[in-house]
């Protein structure tokens, strides 16, 4: 069902010195689109100026940490921890949508509907804000060819699918110990 190839180690880039308005205008000159909740997070101030920092990427579903249908947003963060995987810094989430130019596209075309779409990539990492209201974090879709940067919002008890797909950082020792 993934369109999109497996990332199994994926080296970005993080943050950069760029101020919150230049990184929206980055995105903007690489015809990346934004929904009015990446827009919210993107205001945050862990978007000012911050020194860049290498980290590497991997992918997860749901069903790869081990888990069944149902279970929730706090469940795959800890047990993407307990099996060595790191939370990604809460500003990846631009830098790898510009990373990974490569992405393709997604079969449905629907924006959003109660779940995370066919072919997103859900950024893991720890939310800005333990407001239900507010944006918990960024996905990254293609859809008709366009890039999508988009944040969503759940809740803790709002199930996720055994086949939805997340991103996590590799730890050092996992980045020097696997095959390159």
């Amino acid at each position: 069902m993934a369109e999109t190839a497996h990332i199994e180690r994926l080296g970005v880039s993080v943050g950069g010195g760029l101020s919150r308005a230049e990184l929206m205008s980055r995105l903007g000159s690489r015809g990346v689109l934004l929904n009015a909740h990446a827009e919210t997070l993107l205001e945050d101030a862990i978007f000012d100026k911050r020194a860049i920092r290498a980290i590497v990427v991997t992918e997860r579903t749901v069903a790869d940490l081990g888990l069944p249908d149902g279970v929730t947003l706090p469940q795959i963060l800890d047990s993407a921890q307990q099996q060595g995987l790191l939370l990604c810094p809460a500003d990846t989430g631009p830098y790898l949508r510009m990373a990974l130019s490569e992405q393709a596209t997604s079969l449905g075309s629907v924006m959003s509907s109660g779940r995370a779409p066919i072919g997103a990539l859900t950024v893991g990492a720890e939310a800005l804000s333990e407001d239900d209201d507010y944006p918990k974090g960024f996905y990254l879709r293609v859809v008709d060819g366009q890039a999508w940067l988009r944040g969503f919002r759940c809740d803790d008890e709002h199930p996720w699918s055994a086949d939805d797909r997340f991103v996590f950082r590799l730890a050092p020792q996992l980045i020097e110990l696997s095959p390159a």
